[in-house]
């Protein structure tokens, strides 16, 4: 949920012993029709604003301001449970067909313009838009989001009706997230893609949302104006310009002078701390599920050793990070998918009746290590991104394991060099801070075998290599393979719930991974901005729409 501290009092540390210039604009004609927000994120620039390429958070706070899905999380919720129609007149409910198929049918909105491009006014968006927006995000040609539409096909019944058919029927939990305004769901204007090519749309985005894409500048901004013509309503902002400010210090100067409404910060609540005592400025912290999870590489010895694991995870103490990174930021998990913000998360209950809490103790850690053979622990070279995120996590983990004798001898490495080798399997111990859709997607790319780096049919990131290795010892290798498939297949939810927690007691019976906290996000902001809508939980950042304001 989103906490908000009202400030009023002097801060003489605003007093800045450097005057730095800022390269923040300020555009008139778009002031001239209502008020623009500006808005900073932490990124240096943009990597893709194409709809079905824009997987970097700096890349969605835009693509979802100018495109729309079929579907619509509910602003500030990210519950399947909050999923709306978006361009389709209704969530459709599936019928199941004679040879096992799945169907489902999705009416249209009549009348939903696409923006205007290169001297094309916009034109109306139909199935013929819908049909080839899905089929671009199904050919990892042209998306990211390929692996979502296996098994799928699309059919235009008329105009404004579009029948979906599934080979292996899917649950509304998992069938609904992938027709909604998130990756490969976004709809693309096919006539400006066709027209003017892929290479130009990666920077020109055209879809039919609230705000319309008006100009990129490297490194520096995106500028964006409302759509007049939108179905919903013409936005109550004038315009949207996201600002590309890598440096926190920028950020919060830009804030103070009041050339910037809203500002990310770093994940630390000592941040908001500080920018709470600041006049005039209102701070932020929003729940989100994004989660911080240690990864064991079960293929290096002694994490091969199902006790040494045990002990590390007895050596670890959640209250410890929950700490360092701040209460209202973060908050302990016991399941790899984080209860309360997403369906399947295991409650602390629920695992403490499995006795699978691996709560703090070093008395258990110590005497688990001595049965596994290491009474006077061992040492681990492991590396860390220099991203405060990970080194944070991976220096206090280097400083608890020291209770027990274990020495991590940690190296930093720069933030991308750390994505590339863990996928190369050379760390033994990963953490992996992400947010994932759903616990399918979650399981799927943590724990199938498929995805184990380096070997996998489908290499991603199951760094522990479970589903290749005997995790407990018994001689027999250990695998979640068929509960995640016969839950992805089950059509009950209810039924495919439990399958997903059952699937998440084995994980932390093998101890693959030990889940710590999620973290949230902390926003600084002009007091005047109103979102238009409440928090509850969020991903890459509040995002406006046509309701948000900016109060007189």
């Amino acid at each position: 949920m989103k906490k908000k501290i009202s400030l009023s009092f002097a801060n003489p540390a605003v007093v800045l012993a450097v005057i730095l210039t800022l390269a923040v604009s300020f555009n008139p004609a778009l002031a001239a029709e209502g008020h623009v927000l500006r808005m900073a994120c932490k990124y240096s620039d943009a990597k893709s604003l194409d709809a079905h390429r824009a997987t970097g958070s700096q890349d969605r706070l835009v693509v979802e301001l100018v495109f729309n899905g079929l579907l619509r999380y509910r602003p500030g919720n990210l519950s399947v449970d909050a999923i709306i129609p978006d361009l389709a007149v209704e969530i459709p409910s599936p019928r199941i067909l004679a040879d096992g198929r799945q169907q489902w049918v999705f009416k249209l909105k009549q009348g939903v313009m696409t923006h205007p491009f290169s001297g094309n006014p916009g034109y109306e968006l139909t199935t013929e838009d819908v049909i080839y927006s899905f089929q671009r995000a199904a050919d990892p040609k042209w998306s990211s989001f390929s692996i979502d539409y296996s098994g799928i096909t699309f059919e235009a019944l008329d105009k404004y009706t579009l029948q979906v058919t599934v080979d292996k029927p899917l649950s509304a939990n998992l069938f609904l997230p992938k027709f909604s305004n998130r990756g490969g769901g976004l709809i693309v204007a096919k006539r400006a893609v066709e027209e003017k090519g892929n290479e130009w749309f990666k920077t020109h985005p055209v879809g039919t949302g609230p705000f319309v894409f008006q100009k990129y500048i490297p490194r520096e901004k995106v500028v964006l104006t409302r759509n007049t013509k939108f179905f919903r309503g013409s936005p109550k902002l004038g315009g949207v310009e996201l600002y590309y400010m890598p440096s926190v210090s920028s950020r919060e100067l830009a804030l103070q002078k009041g050339e910037l409404d809203v500002i990310e910060g770093p994940k630390e609540q000592a941040w908001g701390e500080k920018m709470a005592k600041i006049p005039g400025i209102e701070v932020e912290s929003i729940s989100s599920a994004e989660t911080i999870v240690a990864h064991f590489n079960m293929t290096v010895k002694p994490l091969n050793r199902l006790k040494v694991r045990q002990a590390i995870a007895y050596a670890m103490n959640r209250k410890e990070f929950v700490a360092v990174y701040g209460p209202n930021v973060s908050s302990p998990i016991y399941s790899i998918v984080p209860v309360g913000r997403m369906i399947a998360g295991l409650s602390r209950e629920e695992v403490a009746r499995e006795d699978l809490l691996y709560e703090y103790n070093l008395s258990r850690a110590k005497k688990l290590l001595a049965e596994a053979g290491y009474p006077n622990g061992f040492s681990l070279e492991v590396f860390t991104s220099k991203s405060s995120t990970y080194r944070r996590a991976y220096e206090l983990m280097q400083a608890q394991l020291r209770r027990i004798g274990i020495d991590l001898k940690l190296s930093v490495v720069d933030h991308s060099a750390f994505h590339a080798r863990i996928r190369q399997n050379l760390n033994p111990i990963v953490f992996y801070a992400c947010m994932r859709p759903n616990p399918d997607v979650i399981l799927t790319q943590f724990y199938h075998s498929d995805s184990i780096v380096v070997t996998g049919k489908k290499a991603i990131t199951n760094f522990s290599h479970i589903g290749e290795v005997d995790a407990d010892g018994d001689g027999k290798i250990d695998s979640v393979d068929d509960l995640i498939i016969r839950a992805r297949t089950e059509k009950d939810p209810g039924r495919q719930v439990a399958l997903w927690k059952e699937a998440q007691l084995v994980l932390l019976r093998k101890l693959a991974s030990y889940p710590i906290i999620t973290v949230g996000y902390l926003f600084a902001r002009n007091p005047k901005v109103d979102w238009g809508y409440e928090m509850v939980t969020i991903t890459d950042g509040p995002k406006p729409t046509e309701n948000t304001t900016i109060r007189k």
